[in-house]
Parts: C-alpha cells; structure tokens; sequence
C-alpha cells in the first residue's frame, strides 16, 4: 500500500514537469511566430526604399529671378529731422554739409539776414542745432539753442523763411542721483550721464574740504539732489545743487542748498555751518599736484636743492587759474625766476602767489579788488619752468605755508532767526539722500 502511494505521486510529478516543459515550448514557438513577419517586413520595406532611391532622377533647374530696383521712386512730402552739435571751428556751412542740408538759398539768407547773424558770428561749441530737411535736402526748418535757454527758430514759409526768438516754458524737477567712482569725478559723472556743470559744482561746494584730483578713491561714492529744467520731456539745462552727500575714504561730507540761489553762501552743512571759505584750496579746478611744498628740493633748472616755498599745480597751459580769495592785486608782472606773476594781499596779513603764467585776464591791473573764484590769468611755463603748471604759494604774515595743508578758517554759521526754517528744509533733504542711499545699497548687494 504505502509503495502504491509513492507511485502514484511520482506519476503525479512526472506530468506536471511535462506540462511545464510543454508551456515553455509553446511560449517559445508563439515568440517566433511573431517576431518572423515583423522582421521580413523591415527586410522588405529596405529594400524597397534603397532600390527607390537608386533610381531617383537629378535635374539642374535654373530660374530667372527678378531683383528689387535699387532707385526707388522718392516721396517728394517725406521730411526728415535731425539735430547737429556745434563743433570747434565749426562754421554754418560745415554744419549744414555734416547735416546733408543741400540748400543754398538757406545758407545765404542765414549768412546774409540781420535777424540770423547770431549763426554766423556767435556759434557756440556744444550747442545743438535742429533742422527739418526733405528728400532732397531742402531745409524746412532750423532752431538753434541761444543764451539765457532761448532758441533760434527759422520756419520756410511761401514767402520765405520766417524767423523769431522762443522762450521755451520749462518744467523743473528734482533729479536724483547716485554715484560711485571707478577713476575720477569726471569719469562717475560721465557715465551716469550727470552734466559737467553738477560736477564742477560738487567739486566747488566741497573746495575746502577735498581735493577731487588727489583725495578720490575707487569706490567712494557720491549722492546728489538737483534740478532739472524740462521741455517736451528734454531737460534744457540744469539749475542748483539742492542736497549732495561725498563718501570720501569713508569719512561722509553733506551738503544743503539753503538761501538765495546765486549767493556764494548758499551751502551748508546739516548742522548749519557755512561750508564757504575764505580760500580755495586749490586755485585750478582738476588738477594734479607734481612737486609738493619743500623746505629742501632739488631745482629741474637750477640743479641745486632750494626752497620749494609753494605748489607746483600741473594743467595743460591756458587753464584758467581763480583767486582763491578775495583781496586785491598787489603785484602784476614778471618777477625773477616766477616768470609772470600775480600776487593777491588778502585780509588778515596774507597773501597769495601765482607763478609761471602764460598770460593775465585782460583788464587786469594792480591795485584792482577781485572776488573769490575770479580769474586772474592762465597756465604757462613762463620763468624757469620745464613744462606748463601753476607755482602758487601761500602767505600769513610773510611766513610761507603749505597751501595744501594749511588750516583755513571755518565757515560762518548760520543766523539764528533761520534756524527754524533751515532745520525744516535740512529735514526734508536728509530724507531724499538716505532715499538716495538706500538704492545704493540694494544696488551694490
């Protein structure tokens, strides 16, 4: 019995082994059956497309193209506008060749007419100069920018060109900008588009306080507030300096516009001292200093050590040179090794001296009162000179002193009866230059 059992399950293997095997053939066969018509397919459909592609024919075809014609028919009402600056030696017939203005009906009633003149005689570098011309250069119209913001304007007419004098109405806005220097003032102001005339004016109201050729370094920056005079969206020239803050070698110098705009005294800082001077530290703008003040130098001319009882300002010659204080011509002249020269007696026992000049401001003579910032004469190299630059020497009690270090008295502070009204308007500019600072941070993260 129990090998009958045994028999039995054996068998029972046996056929499921056999059915397993049998499952696995069949799977194998049915693989086969369908991979085999898909592969002869591929073969086929090769082959057809490679014989196709053998009998393919190759033909040139060359087809005559027709070309836009390169004259084009002109619009005899199409204008054009366009606008020219005035260059150096420029005159109206330079001008109007630079502009492609072919007409000389114009020229002539421009170089002829009373009323024109100005265009003639007082073309100034810098100035623009609009003109509407058509197809064939035949001038429409002309406006030139006058002094005092006017303009020239010169509209053709049928009876011809008729010509009067604009006085554009302006819009004024505060500007504000943000600065920081790479290499100079100039170089900041230029590529944020500020005018030369705000950068001259920081570099005025700061005077006494640095000097913008030698105390600048990368990075420093520099914040202004300052009007700007509009037409038809085009600022037409700019107005006053109202609020400015210098980071110079991280020490921070502010600067408030407060009183009458043309006053030397309009300037002050936040706390309400009178940021103007009694001198300039620097009688040139923008220069650099080549020889320093020096008790023992030894002379480029001369080749000996002596004195070198001022400061040699570097500039290129014809720069014009300020007093840098009030006072009155003591000395005009040629004067040893000095060359031309003025001296200024100012109060309080000083004086100032200003050597090697090219030439003086005409008119100039001795005993004459000049201000602060007036011009005196222009840079030369007359005297034992080797190459063009200002000598200026400075004088408290006839004791020499180093005019860049001496110590200059302070400014005066402001009346008591505006400081209520000053201190609300310091307010109000504060608040725009921390605006102003605060963009430059988010800038430079």
């Amino acid at each position: 019995m129990f090998f009958e059992k045994i028999q039995v399950a054996k068998r029972y293997i046996l056929t499921q082994n056999y059915l397993l095997a049998a499952s696995k053939v069949k799977l194998h066969w049915l693989f086969v059956a369908f991979l085999l018509p898909l592969t002869i397919l591929i073969a086929t459909l090769s082959t057809a497309i490679d014989s196709e592609a053998g009998y393919l024919p190759v033909r040139t075809i060359i087809n005559d193209i027709v070309l836009p014609s390169t004259n084009p028919q002109k619009n005899p009402d199409e204008t054009f506008w366009q606008t020219g600056e005035v260059r150096v030696r420029d005159t109206l017939n330079v001008i109007f060749n630079r502009m492609t203005i072919r007409d000389k009906a114009a020229l002539k009633f421009f170089i002829y007419n009373p009323e024109t003149s100005v265009l003639n005689t007082h073309l100034i570098p810098g100035r623009n100069i609009d003109a509407k011309i058509d197809t064939n250069g035949k001038l429409l119209y002309l406006a030139y920018e006058l002094p005092d913001h006017q303009r020239l304007v010169a509209k053709l007419t049928p009876d011809g060109f008729k010509v009067n004098t604009q006085n554009p109405a302006l819009i004024k806005r505060e500007v504000f900008m943000s600065l920081t220097i790479k290499s100079s003032l100039f170089g900041a102001t230029d590529e944020a588009d500020v005018p030369d005339r705000i950068a001259l004016k920081i570099a005025d109201i700061f005077s006494s306080e640095i000097d913008f050729n030698e105390d600048l370094r990368p990075d420093d920056t520099i914040n202004v507030v300052y009007e700007g005079f509009y037409h038809n969206g085009d600022m037409m020239r700019v107005g006053d300096i109202l609020a400015v803050e210098v980071v110079n070698r991280k020490k921070v110098h502010r600067a408030v516009h407060f009183g009458k705009a043309s006053s030397k005294y309009a300037y002050y800082t936040p706390e309400g001292k009178s940021l103007h001077k009694s001198f300039l530290r620097s009688p040139l703008e923008f220069t650099r200093v080549s020889s320093s003040f020096s008790r023992g130098r030894y002379h480029p001319v001369l080749h000996r050590v002596r004195a070198h009882k001022g400061v040699d300002l570097a500039a290129r010659k014809g720069t014009r040179i300020k007093a840098s204080g009030g006072g009155v011509v003591k000395f005009k002249g040629r004067k040893g090794g000095y060359g031309n020269v003025i001296i200024l007696q100012h109060r309080n026992q000083m004086q100032t001296l200003y050597g090697h000049l090219s030439r003086f401001t005409k008119d100039l003579r001795k005993g004459q009162t000049v201000e602060q910032g007036d011009i005196i004469g222009y840079v030369g190299m007359s005297g034992l000179a080797t190459g063009p630059h200002l000598h200026y020497e400075f004088l408290l009690k006839g004791v020499h002193h180093d005019p860049m270090t001496v110590k200059l008295p302070k400014g005066i502070p402001l009346e008591e009866k505006y400081k209520r009204e000053f201190k609300v308007a310091v307010s109000n500019y504060m608040e725009k230059l921390k605006m102003l600072n605060h963009n430059t941070m988010v800038a430079s993260q």
